[in-house]
């Protein structure tokens, strides 16, 4: 079985990033993933782009998108499962570690099938963007950092994947590092196999094997933010993945999961 568990609806030619949380949205990335052999896809989208989370932002860059509303976004992706189409309903969280709590508490009431936590900012600051974290840090420092945030993410209880688990190499400013830490706090949540990293600096699907040899379960993803995208590349990620040694893939449903042949 292939899914693609990661991606965010936009609309049809926007080079904007502008939102499309509509069913027929949901159909169009359902297409792409069918002719590229993907069973199921996962639709996650940012949580800082919801009115309902917006007391939980401080950057001009969240803060500005905060403005869709989560039982819209919820009703498009469930009706489109009510018409028998191979969707689970998801969200991608970023990391607070302060209001983790907090966060979880406003997104628990509704019905999400799986969410995944990711680490973009630490203390306001940006891995993925530059200047960001690595203006007034070393490249050891930031992945330091990075790492120590994964793994608080992993062990909050909050979250059922990991998203592009080792997102810090994205530049390919790299260090040696020693995963072990980041793996003994995963305690069953998934890590991400994501085709995302091929198409920037790194040019690397994330995370590395010697991070993704010591998950017990995977996902893999696309991060697709456009439906040509879904799917992409995931012939590499099947390699990737039975290169550490998994032949079978996650699969949720309501916030429980199960194992599933790869491929």
């Amino acid at each position: 079985m292939l899914v693609d568990y990661h991606m965010h609806l936009r609309a049809h030619g926007s080079a904007s990033e502008e939102l499309d949380h509509t069913a027929e949205a949901v159909e169009r990335y359902v297409e792409q993933a069918r002719e590229r052999g993907v069973d199921e896809i996962g639709i996650t989208e940012h949580v800082y782009y919801f009115r309902e989370t917006r007391d939980f932002w401080s950057l001009p860059y969240q803060l500005e998108r905060s403005r869709a509303e989560l039982r819209d976004y919820c009703d498009a992706v469930l009706e489109a499962k009510s018409h028998g189409l191979p969707v689970k309903l998801g969200l991608e969280v970023d990391w607070v570690p302060d209001r983790a709590d907090e966060l979880a508490e406003v997104l628990e009431p509704y019905p999400w099938d799986y969410l995944i936590g990711s680490v973009h900012w630490i203390g306001g600051l940006a891995v993925d963007q530059k200047p960001g974290l690595w203006a007034g840090s070393t490249v050891e420092e930031v992945w330091a950092l990075y790492a120590r945030e994964l793994e608080a993410a992993a062990r909050s209880g909050h979250f059922d994947v990991l998203a592009h688990p080792d997102l810090v190499k994205i530049f390919g400013d790299r260090v040696e590092w020693d995963w072990q830490p980041s793996i003994d706090a995963l305690d069953g949540v998934a890590l991400e196999v994501s085709t995302a990293g091929l198409h920037k600096p790194v040019g690397e699907l994330y995370p590395d094997a010697s991070l993704l040899r010591g998950a017990k379960r995977i996902t893999l993803a696309s991060d697709a933010h456009r439906a040509e995208d879904v799917g992409r590349d995931f012939e590499a990620a099947v390699e990737h993945a039975r290169a550490a040694g998994f032949e079978t893939v996650t699969v949720f449903d309501g916030r429980s999961s199960r194992q599933e042949p790869l491929g």
